[in-house]
């Protein structure tokens, strides 16, 4: 077991195949179909990169997640729990996860998964209305991470981060093409949100993340 240059990231080579992992904070518990792998009287969770934009960033080579050990993390669109579980095991005991959906039947499941982890708690609000949970979150938080499918995600992305994102904090946008536009070619899409973004925000690095996740992409941004 390999740490990468992400801190609460590791690595471990299988031939030429290599697999992320995180140290699991609630040991014996998984969250999906991930499996257990012990190392050193440590247990790590397997991520998988086609079940997780942000592990298919990591193995596409992204420069910076923002996301380490003692990090607080706003993470919108947190459906079942997947990638939030993940985020829970890089921020530890010291970090904090705020993990938000809109869906009843999804926050369902969620609050299952932050019984098991003391470092996450479920939020049901809707991410385009930020002043609905603004009593919540009462500090700034180091990263915001938004993967959610609708037409105005980087619309939705800046008003969260103006709100709540520290000056020094990492922003992670998860796009998916056709959620925007299906009319347009998935490239033209980023083109335009990266517009809309960079009148804002410093965008420090951009991957699409096929042939993980096709037609979707990730932005690493920081505030002015």
């Amino acid at each position: 077991m390999k740490q990468t240059k992400f801190h609460g990231v590791f690595e471990k080579r299988q031939g030429k195949r290599k697999q992320i992992l995180t140290k699991n904070i609630a040991p014996g518990k998984i969250v999906y179909d991930e499996k257990l792998i012990r190392d050193k009287g440590e247990e790590y969770r397997t991520w998988d990169p086609r079940k997780s934009k942000l592990a298919a960033a990591i193995l596409k080579g992204v420069k910076e997640i923002g996301i380490r050990p003692g990090s607080v993390v706003l993470y919108l669109g947190a459906s079942y729990g997947t990638t939030p579980s993940h985020v829970s095991d890089i921020v530890g005991k010291e970090g904090f996860v705020f993990a938000l959906d809109f869906a009843p039947r999804v926050v369902r499941e969620l609050v299952f998964v932050c019984e098991e982890r003391k470092n996450m708690a479920p939020m049901m609000f809707d991410a385009n209305q930020p002043q609905e949970y603004k009593k919540k979150i009462i500090r700034p938080v180091d990263v915001v991470y938004q993967d959610i499918a609708q037409r105005e995600q980087a619309e939705i992305f800046l008003k969260n981060c103006e709100r709540f994102l520290d000056k020094k904090g990492i922003g992670v946008l998860a796009v998916k093409a056709r959620s925007v536009d299906v009319t347009k070619k998935p490239g033209a899409i980023f083109d335009q949100v990266k517009q809309k973004l960079e009148k804002h925000m410093i965008v420090i690095d951009f991957k699409r993340l096929d042939p993980y996740e096709k037609d979707h992409c990730i932005f690493i941004c920081r505030r002015k």
